[in-house]
């Protein structure tokens, strides 16, 4: 296998990625308060030390107490919490990664325990239920002022860039989804009014970051409480959603998938992924994800279908066809934070050894 063309660095505006590996993001509800503490950056150095070039922090709660819950998500305001990212970035530099902070806005998927009402485009959530209120107009300059004063942040504290979660049901995809945006206002209805808000967010995020600095958006077909669900049913449909937030300022875009090696619009091509689709339609730089390096058989959607796992050298034909750019690990890499290294050094076998690390590393 051809596994020495995904050490090779990639550069995107002032960023280079060391190589083509990446930590998926995964939340874990680990810091107090919001405040990521000694064991969080440990936990990212660990990984950056395994191999990984670029880890994509969990999600971090935009400093607005209707953006996320509870409150053990970090966040990305206040002097304790920006000291502890600042520990977080200076660790995974030591090992000579890269870090991206993934700013993360629940919507109306928000858990309301704490009495805060969610927020969304129409007040109604992924199962078309009702469930907190909807955003008013003149509330949606704020929600992306908040997104750009957070990235500011992350760039000013040492992040080398932001991801922007727009994926799995949260605020931004409630905008792109149909079934979750009933507006009626310029920001509803046609696919490309509900790319609308999605694609101001991330204007505002590029004009308080300035040219230079990367930004990544997170897009998903499938929702926490719908894995058949889509926002584009065909290639060019994918190509009206995501033009118009590449021109916005995207730079790199980061299609969630649950299995990186299924083709998305299979009618069109047989073989082709989401990662595939997405860097055909626009050109920029893709990072793919999905059960990568995961032995576990898994059920898919289709009741009583069995998905097979897909062995690494499926991963590197993708690579060599030119349909990423960058892969993104999550399980794979809480099992064994060396994954990486021991993939470069040739001692992962068939899929990857994810059961066999589970039992010997832990999921530390």
């Amino acid at each position: 296998m051809a596994i020495d063309d995904l050490f090779q660095p990639l550069t995107v505006r002032a960023l280079t990625v060391p190589n083509r590996f990446a930590m998926a993001p995964m939340t874990r509800q680990a810091s107090p308060g919001g405040i990521p503490g000694p064991d969080v950056a440990e936990y990212y150095r660990r990984r950056a030390a395994g191999g990984v070039g670029l880890i994509i922090t969990e999600g971090i709660r935009l400093p607005d107490p209707a953006a996320g819950y509870p409150f053990s998500v970090p966040t990305i305001a206040g002097d304790d919490v920006l000291a502890g990212w600042t520990r977080v970035v200076d660790a995974v530099h030591a090992e000579g990664a890269t870090i991206a902070a993934q700013l993360w806005h629940q919507g109306v998927q928000r858990d309301d325990a704490d009495g805060v009402v969610p927020v969304g485009p129409s007040g109604i959530d992924g199962r078309g239920e009702p469930r907190g209120r909807a955003l008013r107009t003149d509330e949606l300059p704020v929600v992306s002022e908040l997104y750009a004063r957070s990235a500011a942040t992350a760039r000013d504290i040492g992040f080398d860039a932001v991801e922007i979660h727009g994926a799995h049901g949260y605020l931004l995809d409630q905008f792109f989804w149909e079934r979750t945006n009933r507006r009626t206002d310029g920001y509803g209805g046609t696919l490309a009014a509900r790319t609308r808000f999605p694609a101001e967010v991330i204007a505002a995020v590029r004009a308080a970051v300035g040219p230079e600095y990367p930004v990544i958006l997170r897009f998903s077909q499938w929702k926490g409480t719908d894995y058949s669900a889509t926002i584009a049913d065909d290639p060019s449909q994918l190509q009206e959603l995501l033009t118009p937030l590449v021109e916005a300022g995207v730079d790199v875009l980061h299609p969630s998938t649950r299995r990186h090696y299924v083709a998305a619009f299979p009618d069109h091509d047989a073989d082709l992924s989401l990662a595939g689709w997405t860097k055909k339609v626009t050109g920029v730089p893709v990072i793919a994800v999905g059960s990568v390096g995961l032995e576990t058989q898994f059920r898919s959607e289709k009741r009583g279908e069995v998905i097979q796992p897909a062995p690494v050298d499926r991963l590197v034909e993708q690579f060599e066809a030119g349909e990423f750019d960058v892969v993104a690990i999550g399980r794979a890499l809480l099992a064994d934070p060396t994954w990486v290294n021991r993939l470069r050094r040739g001692e992962l076998d068939g899929f990857g050894g994810y059961d066999a690390a589970v039992a010997l590393a832990g999921l530390a």
